[in-house]
C-alpha cells in the first residue's frame, strides 16, 4: 500500500515543481516592491528615492526621462533606460561616487 501512494504523491508533485512561477519572493519582482539589487526586478531596476529611503522595482526610463547609466551597484537614484536607448551621461569615476551622473535617454538613431 506505501509504495502505491508514494508513487501517487510523486506523479502529483512533479509536475507542481516543475511549473515555472510568475513571481516569486525574491526574484521576479514586480513594480513597486521592495529590492535590495536590480537583478530581483523583471523590469531590472531597482530603485531609490533617497539614501534613506527603502529601494523598490520601478520600470526603466522611457525616451527623454532621466536616466543613469547602468551600475555595478544595483540600485538606482534614476532608472536605465529602456532597450534600444541610451542614457546620455556623466559617465566619469566622479560623476558615479558623487551620485551625478544622470543624463537623459535618448534614441541613438
Amino acid at each position: 500500500v506505501m509504495p502505491a501512494c508514494l508513487l501517487l504523491a510523486l506523479m502529483l508533485l512533479v509536475p507542481a515543481l516543475s511549473a515555472r512561477q510568475e513571481r516569486g519572493l525574491i526574484f521576479n519582482l514586480e513594480t513597486g516592491e521592495l529590492c535590495i539589487q536590480s537583478a530581483q526586478c523583471k523590469s531590472g531596476c531597482c530603485h531609490r528615492v533617497s539614501g534613506l529611503s527603502l529601494a523598490r522595482c520601478a520600470p526603466k526610463a522611457a525616451e527623454f526621462q532621466e536616466c543613469s547609466p547602468k551600475s555595478i551597484y544595483g540600485v538606482y537614484y534614476k532608472c536605465p533606460c529602456e532597450s534600444g536607448l541610451t542614457c546620455d551621461a556623466d559617465k566619469t569615476i566622479v560623476g558615479s561616487i558623487t551620485n551625478s551622473d544622470f543624463g537623459v535617454c535618448k534614441d541613438p538613431r
